[in-house]
C-alpha cells in the first residue's frame, strides 16, 4: 500500500491509508472530488511475472486479483468499510520505461484498475476484497470516448475548460493540445463546449458538479 504526496514524488509505502468518500486517499496526490484517478489498483502477479522492482507500477494498492479482467462499473468493498467504484483500465504510459525499457509496451492492459472511493474507511495490508455485485455506469477505455461523455454531460448553456475536461475524463493535461481538433471533428454540436482558460466567453464555466453522482447503494451492501 502506498501514497505519493506529488505527482512527481515516489510511492511510500505505508502502514495504512485513510479512504474518503468522493475523494481519495488522504495525503495522496491523486484525491481529487473531481477525478476518476483517485487510486490504483494492481495486480500482484503481474510483479512476479515481469520481475519488477516494488511500485514499479506506481499503484497505491496492490491486490491478488486480475485487474485486467475487472470490469468498469464494478463496485468492490476493502475491508470492512472501504468500497470503491471501479473506472478504466490505467493506461501503460512511456513514464514507466524509467523502471526498465520498453515496460510500457510489455504491460500492455496489466497497468492496474483505476477507481473512485464510495464510501470511507481505513485500508490496511491484507484487506479483504470482494465483489458486492453491485453496477455502476461504465465508463470507456478509450479516453476520447471519454471525452466525449463528458463533453454529452455539459450543462445547458454552459462551457468547460480545456484543464478540466482533461481532469474529468481521467487525462494528462498534455493531451488539451489535442482537444480543439478533436471537438472539432465532432462536429457543430460540439463548437464552442470547451474553451481555453483565457476564452472570453462570459458562459459559466462547469468543473463537473454532478458527473459522478449515483443513486444511494450502501444500504445494498450487506
Amino acid at each position: 500500500m502506498t501514497l505519493r504526496t506529488t505527482r512527481h514524488s515516489l510511492p511510500r509505502q505505508v502502514e495504512c491509508a485513510d479512504a474518503v468518500a468522493e475523494r481519495g486517499l488522504l495525503g495522496d496526490a491523486h484525491a481529487d472530488r473531481y477525478s476518476p484517478r483517485q487510486l490504483l489498483l494492481a495486480d500482484a502477479g503481474v510483479y512476479r511475472d515481469l520481475a519488477l522492482p516494488p511500485h514499479a507500477l506506481r499503484e497505491n494498492l496492490l491486490v491478488d486479483i486480475d485487474t485486467s479482467a475487472l470490469e468498469s462499473g464494478m463496485v468492490l468493498q476493502v475491508g470492512n468499510d472501504v468500497l470503491l467504484r471501479l473506472m478504466f483500465q490505467c493506461e501503460a504510459c512511456g513514464k514507466l520505461d524509467a523502471f526498465r525499457p520498453g515496460l510500457s509496451r510489455l504491460l500492455n492492459d496489466r497497468r492496474g484498475m483505476l477507481a473512485r472511493v464510495l464510501s470511507g474507511g481505513t485500508l490496511r495490508p491484507g484487506d479483504p476484497i470482494r465483489d458486492v455485485r453491485l453496477s455502476l455506469p461504465a465508463w470507456s477505455d478509450d479516453w476520447h470516448e471519454r471525452v466525449l461523455m463528458v463533453l454529452d454531460a455539459l450543462p445547458l448553456d454552459s462551457v468547460i475548460e480545456y484543464s478540466d475536461l482533461a481532469r474529468l475524463a481521467g487525462v494528462q493535461s498534455s493531451y488539451c493540445r489535442a482537444f480543439p481538433r478533436m471537438i472539432r471533428n465532432l462536429g457543430p454540436d460540439y463548437a464552442g463546449k470547451a474553451v481555453a482558460a483565457n476564452d472570453p466567453s462570459t458562459a459559466p464555466r462547469w468543473k463537473g458538479e454532478g458527473l459522478f453522482d449515483h443513486a444511494p447503494i450502501l444500504h445494498l451492501v450487506e
